[in-house]
């Protein structure tokens, strides 16, 4: 450390109190900048207990590339905690494989953390309004992404596109995550889900052509998707045993396994922090919205509101977006670098009765720490492997 020599003749004593604090602590701006951290948690363990054969499943459902609900946040934040018996109720999951076939596996709880997935109450707000079908909030603050420099480039590279017309963003080397609904409308599953595929942006090149970055910024059909195939999906019950209106919300979620690697750099999930410990309160995220047919959406905005579940916010956003990874970038101490994680999932628009104001907001799934050990395992299939969220 280096040593500074200086006299204090004739030196104003405040003047010599802020020097030697200076000089004590090192303070620069370039050697001990503020940085967002990633929180450590202690992180529950969701272990399979049994698994039950189901009949083969149905696929009724008329795909809805969103999901709306009444019960806004005082409505959730209102409601009791869930008994332990109805968390592992919540967080055992349904699988529906490629031929049909379904199972159902029951869970067990570890180390069940206080105030841990809280349960909702049934919507004590719905009003019965009609709702407004878009979801722009004054200025539209969307960017499209054009240009394989960047569609092909982390973090636009992890967002991919599903066959039945969602947004997914990949989690693994062969995991994609998404919206529950954008497969499954919580009585049955949607048409087109057995034959499930995932979309990958990539160049399309005709005759030799398409190399140039400004052609493809021009004219963005310049890229098409290639497909996988998707072997089984997990869905939660929460999502199915639930609906909009009530605890359903809360669990929006699923993972696709697909059939092979996609060999692309994926973007690892992480535990939701409070909205105020958020760079700037703000979180991103990229789709597929139907109003921009084949272009790669992105957006920004800060949160309004939070509840254990589920984050309020009014980024920009179109159905076709649900299912979007929500990700924010934060220090992670013991790497000493800068990481992106995935802390929620885009589920769509609701419509909320604020003190008889009506109000609505984009609404996205928090990662909380139980949800975390659920997909890890998943993903994982050893829990030994989901220790750090």
């Amino acid at each position: 450390m280096r040593t500074v020599a200086f006299s204090m003749a004739g030196i104003p004593g405040l003047f010599i109190l802020l020097v030697l604090l200076c000089v004590f602590m090192q303070v620069s701006p370039y050697t001990i900048p503020w940085k967002p951290t990633w929180p450590a948690y202690r992180l529950p363990v969701v272990l399979p207990q049994s698994t039950l054969n189901l009949a083969k499943a149905d696929f009724d459902a008329k795909a809805k590339l969103e999901v709306s609900s009444s019960c806004g946040p005082q409505c959730h934040k209102g409601t009791p905690l869930p008994t332990y018996e109805e968390a592992k109720q919540y967080l055992s999951y349904e699988t529906l494989y490629a031929n049909g076939s379904r199972t159902e596996t029951r869970v067990g709880i570890y180390i069940l953390s206080n105030g841990e997935g809280r349960a909702r109450g049934r919507d004590s707000e719905a009003t019965g309004r009609s709702r407004r079908k878009r979801q722009i909030y004054g200025y539209d603050g969307r960017f499209s992404i054009f240009g394989k420099d960047f569609l092909l480039n982390y973090p636009f590279s992890t967002s991919v596109k599903l066959s039945t017309g969602c947004t997914g963003t990949l989690v693994a080397e062969k995991h994609v995550l998404t919206a529950a609904h954008c497969i499954h409308d919580g009585k049955t599953y949607v048409k087109g889900t057995q034959k499930l595929r995932v979309g990958f942006l990539k160049p399309k090149y005709k005759d030799g052509a398409g190399g140039d970055n400004s052609s493809i910024s021009a004219m963005p059909d310049k890229m098409k998707f290639q497909w996988i195939r998707v072997k089984r999906t997990h869905v939660p019950k929460g999502w199915i045993k639930g609906n909009a209106n009530d605890i359903g919300m809360d669990y929006d979620y699923a993972l696709l396994e697909l059939k092979k690697p996609h060999k692309r750099q994926f973007m690892k999930i992480g535990v939701s922090p409070p909205a105020k410990q958020l760079p700037g309160g703000r979180i991103h995220f990229s789709g597929y919205d139907n109003d921009r047919p084949g272009n790669l959406v992105y957006r920004f905005c800060d949160v309004k509101d939070e509840t254990y579940d589920l984050l309020y916010q009014q980024c920009d956003a179109q159905p076709g977006a649900s299912g979007s990874g929500v990700y924010v970038r934060m220090w992670k101490r013991p790497q000493q670098k800068w990481e992106r994680k995935i802390i929620g999932i885009f589920s769509g628009h609701q419509w909320v009765d604020m003190n008889g104001s009506p109000q609505d907001f984009n609404v996205a799934v928090r990662i909380t720490p139980l949800k975390y050990a659920q997909i890890c395992y998943w993903i994982k299939g050893n829990y030994l492997d989901c220790r750090e969220g």
